[in-house]
Order: structure tokens, then sequence, then C-alpha cells
């Protein structure tokens, strides 16, 4: 098996200052809060290379820690955990080698090895907020794998924050988008709320299987179609929810056949990217997500059934209820599905064209989860899905 080779762990500052020790805070938001410090993990890979990626993107990184554009990003949580200090003390990063080429069957086998991870299963206050590790391969493709603290941003915050990041190794003077961290225009989730929903985070495993795999597009026509024959006067079924609904058939099909029992209450949770309906500050990289609970039975609804309450909890109807909640399901019982496939992940760039494959990777997670990526380059036959 290929191994991958890594240079020491340096700190990368922002190229206009070294250290600004007391240079303010960042509340964090209640949506920030809520989420708790669970350490996520994306990784590009780009199959065309480019010169020297390692100090390219090394350099395009600490050029967007400017304090212009991303320096929060360079700074630590306080030591109580409820606000970022902007020290610019810096973000972690790692140049590392394969000696061998970039195949597909590869990456799987070696996703523990493409990114940082953080000494504990959270993220402590003293640990940086970002850690990025940029892999190259011996045909000149390359990876570059980061981790972060969720408080510190979403995916579509993540997503921005790497966009800026490829502008800048392109020769752009600037990022194209103004990056605003602290928003004044969030509502307020109830302290309640919040309280309860980081206390379902702390319920966290790493004894679940991990699986990388294609849900087929004549599938997801499939689904499509019965949904249209059967509901002619509704909004068509769209390529999300007919995922949705079916990774959550094959989830309970699981439930049912551990726990044989065809009445047991099951959840679904998809969280959703509000920005724009809590009108959120163009270029907001905090977090901005709406995670909500859909609940069925295992012997109730068909596909269409699924269908059917996904798209309610889409329009705000009533079969949603608060993510908290789900306690009341069962952890085991409730399925996390997450869509990578719009947040712009897809659009990070460097200089050799867009990355052939977006993939997520954690080593712990809060529930039974499945994402759904951004499609592979070269493959239209379906959807990527990592669980």
């Amino acid at each position: 098996m290929a191994v991958v080779s890594k240079s020491s762990t340096v700190v990368v500052v922002g190229a206009d200052d070294q250290q600004s020790s007391g240079a303010g805070t960042i509340d964090l938001s209640s949506f920030d809060k809520s989420l708790g410090p669970l350490p996520i993990t994306v990784l590009l890979v780009f199959d065309h290379p480019i010169k020297d990626p390692v100090e390219s993107i090394k350099k395009a990184l600490s050029q967007s820690l400017a304090v212009d554009h991303y320096h929060p990003m360079a700074g630590r949580l306080t030591p109580d955990g409820g606000a970022i200090a902007c020290t610019g003390e810096g973000v972690s990063f790692v140049g590392a080698s394969v000696s061998c080429a970039l195949a597909d069957q590869h990456l799987p086998l070696l996703k523990d090895d493409l990114a940082m991870g953080y000494p504990g299963d959270w993220c402590r206050p003293e640990d940086p907020l970002v850690q990025m590790q940029v892999t190259e391969f011996s045909c000149g493709g390359f990876v570059v794998g980061v981790t972060w603290n969720h408080v510190m941003a979403d995916g579509a915050g993540m997503a921005q924050f790497l966009r800026a990041i490829g502008e800048l190794a392109r020769g752009l003077p600037s990022p194209s988008v103004v990056p605003v961290r602290s928003s004044s225009l969030l509502p307020c989730i109830p302290p309640s709320v919040v309280a309860a929903q980081r206390a379902m985070m702390a319920v966290a495993s790493k004894d679940m299987a991990s699986l990388d795999f294609t849900i087929p597009s004549s599938a997801i026509a499939r689904i499509k179609g019965q949904w249209a024959d059967a509901n002619a006067h509704e909004q068509p079924c769209t390529v999300f929810e007919a995922v949705t609904a079916l990774l959550w058939l094959c989830r309970t099909r699981a439930v049912v056949t551990a726990k044989d029992d065809d009445e047991l209450p099951v959840g679904m949770v998809f969280p959703s990217n509000v920005r724009q309906q809590l009108g959120a500050e163009a270029g907001y990289y905090g977090n901005c997500l709406a995670a909500q609970l859909v609940q069925a039975t295992t012997g109730a609804p068909a596909i269409n059934g699924l269908v059917k309450l996904i798209k309610r909890a889409k329009d705000g109807g009533d079969q949603q209820q608060p993510l908290h909640q789900g306690a009341a399901v069962g952890w085991y019982d409730t399925l996390l599905v997450s869509s990578w496939r719009n947040l712009g992940f897809e659009a990070a760039e460097f200089g050799g064209g867009a990355p052939a494959r977006v993939m997520w990777h954690q080593r712990q997670t809060v529930l039974p989860i499945c994402v759904v990526c951004p499609p592979c380059k070269g493959k239209d036959d379906g959807v990527n899905v990592m669980s």
C-alpha cells in the first residue's frame, strides 16, 4: 500500500502580520454554538498538475489570512469557547507526498492520511481553527485536505474560504467575495434549544462502517418518475429529494432488520443553508444552518411517502421538528443526510482547473450520516454518496 510522507507541521500566519495579539474578538452566534467544536474534513482531489502545489497554496493561504481578508481563521477560541480571539496565531499546514499516481482506488485507503487531525475527538480552545494539508502524487495530481472546527464555519463558509485561496493562488489581488464573519442580522436561537442541540451532539461514535458508493442515475430517474405518475399536480421530485428518500428507505430497512420491529419511530435530519432566507450579509462565512428532523415509522411510507415528508420539511410544513427532538426517536434510528452538491467546493481551484472529486471525511460522527457529494469528474452515471 502507498505511504504518505509528511513534512513537519508549520504554522502559516497572515501575510501582513506575524501575530496580532489583542486584535479583538468575534462572539460566536447561536448558530455556531449549537453545532459544537466538531472537526470536519473536506478533501479536494485535483488530477491536473500545477507548479509546486505545496508552496503555491501555502503562500496563497498566508495571503488569505491578511487582516482585510480571513484573519479570524488564524485565531483561536477564547478559553470559555464563546468567541473567536483574532490573535493571528495561524493555521497549521503540512506538505506531503505519495510515491504513486493519483488513482481513485487509492483514495479510500489513504484518506486518513490526506488531512491533519486534531489531538482529541473534539477541538479544544487552544487548537487551530483550521488545518490544511497538501499532498502531491507522483503523477503531479494533488489533494488539498482541510480540517476545521465546525464552530468557525459551515460547509458553505469553508467552500468560500477555499475559493478565495484559489483565487489568490491564481494571481488575483484579492478574493472576489468580501468576507464577513460577524453578522448582526442573524436571529438568535433560544438558549434552551442551543443547549439541547449541544447535548445531543455530545453523543458520538467511531464504531460505524465507512461507505463510498454511487446511486445510479437510473434509480433516481425511476423515483422521480414514480412521483410524477402519482402526483401530477405537485412540484416535481428533485434529485436531492429522490436521493435522500432512497437513503432513508435503505437505512430504515436496516433498522427493521436489526430490531425486528416494523413500527419503530425513525427520523431523518437534513441541514439547509439559510443565509438567503435569514438575510445574512453577502460573504458571511460563519454557520448559518437550519437542521430539521422529519419522522416516520419503519412500517409506514414507501418511497413516494418519504419524498412527500421531505418536501413538506423543505417547505416549512408541519412534518418538521427541531433537531434536538431527535433524542425522542433514538440516536441509532436517526439518519443525517447532508448535501454538499451546491456549497461551492467544486468551484475551488488553484490553477489547474476544478477538482476532479470532492470527498467528505470524518473520524467520528454524531449520527449515522450520509453526505451527498458533488459529481465526480467524467462520471455522469449517478450521485456519489459517502457515509
